[in-house]
């Protein structure tokens, strides 16, 4: 058993920096990690509990971790995680997440934000942390995540986001804030593509984007080249019907070069009955795919916003992230990061046919199955 644990996601994080000085260290890092990232796993909600299930399930740790001095107690793992460099342990999980990924031409990498409700401290002055993820709709995995800087927002960490991550041959989506230059110029150096809702932090190009459909639409597109597709859902007395345009002329929208390998803008429209109130709304876009399949840009946009039910609805609904108090130094990043750790393993087993709730409750219950969702990935699987 040492050897499946221990060349099974536990390896990508046993080699990350001690920020304690060496004397008077008593506990190792690697086995702190690998407690909190099981305790994570199996539903704790802070360092109290992840303390608990340590010394719970202290005789099964003991046959592959060494723990000199037993478990360590609620207050040193807080101390440890709160000047753990966040970095760091960035760093570790990409390659995790770049051993276990299984890439493939086109994946779609969603982007999005999300602040952590509870993480603020009023006393302190520190404002909630703000999380930068990246999502990959196929895989259902957090391929990565970075922290907005208080200074800053989440266009300066995007940069920095994008150049953790393998993104050759993606498709990188994300809402009107990433609609920048610098952005789509980023993703276009690392080898993707980019698809970018437009809106009024764009003036110029959302005005234009949107004359090109609004008034081309009005005489079926005449003169200009195009491609649509429809689709059409509904359930509980509800009727969505979803159009999409896509073309790529893009000649006199922008000005020559200024988007990097600009190719095609988009409009999406989504009508939406109940009952008999119709509500209308309409979305542009501007991306360097081809404009040529309406029907794949359509599923695109759609897919973009997995990121919310998939990653944020788990974290907060699941893992209860936005209910976490945990606040001091690095602390509220650093624990962040062990549930999407978490997050990525229970997603990736399909052993069991089972919630993500249950998965959690069954770990903590069933060490085999703890066992098996810590070796996902090790050569013999």
């Amino acid at each position: 058993m040492d050897a499946n644990v221990l060349r099974g996601t536990l390896r990508f994080f046993s080699n990350m920096k001690d920020p304690r000085k060496p004397r008077g260290r008593r506990h190792k890092l690697a086995d702190m990690i690998a407690i909190a990232i099981c305790a994570s796993i199996c539903g704790e909600e802070g360092w109290y509990d992840i303390a608990l299930f340590g010394q719970v399930r202290e005789q099964w740790f003991g046959t592959f971790l060494e723990l000199p001095h037993g478990v360590p107690s609620h207050d040193t793992f807080g101390r440890v995680f709160a000047r753990l460099d966040p970095d760091a342990m960035e760093q570790c999980f990409g390659q995790w997440m770049a051993h276990l990924a299984e890439a493939s031409e086109g994946r779609l990498v969603a982007i999005d934000g999300k602040v952590m409700r509870r993480s603020f401290d009023r006393a302190a002055e520190k404002t909630g942390v703000h999380l930068l993820s990246a999502w990959c709709t196929a895989n259902e995995a957090v391929l990565g995540q970075i922290a907005c800087d208080v200074k800053s927002n989440e266009i300066t960490a995007m940069p920095k986001l994008l150049e953790l991550l393998d993104l050759k041959g993606a498709v990188v989506s994300a809402d009107a804030m990433h609609c920048q230059r610098e952005t789509a110029a980023k993703i276009v150096e690392q080898g993707a593509d980019y698809l970018l809702q437009v809106k009024d932090n764009q003036p110029t190009l959302h005005e234009n984007v949107a004359l090109l459909f609004d008034q081309g639409l009005t005489g079926d597109c005449q003169g200009v080249p195009y491609d649509y597709a429809e689709d059409v859902d509904g359930g509980h007395g509800r009727i969505e019907t979803r159009r999409c345009w896509t073309s790529e002329a893009v000649m006199g929208l922008v000005e020559p070069g200024a988007w990097a390998e600009l190719r095609s803008v988009v409009c999406v429209e989504r009508i939406r009955e109940v009952g008999e109130q119709t509500s209308r709304e309409r979305a542009y876009y501007i991306s360097s795919l081809p404009g040529t399949n309406a029907e794949r840009m359509l599923r695109r946009t759609r897919s973009h916003w997995k990121v919310e039910n998939q990653l944020h609805w788990c974290l907060d609904v699941v893992f209860g992230e936005d209910d976490s108090r945990i606040r001091q130094g690095y602390a509220a990043e650093n624990h962040s990061r062990l549930r999407r750790v978490a997050l990525n393993l229970l997603k990736r087993d399909t052993s069991r046919k089972l919630s993500l709730r249950a998965k959690r409750k069954v770990a903590g219950w069933d060490l085999g199955y703890l066992l098996h969702l810590l070796t996902l990935g090790t050569s013999d699987q």
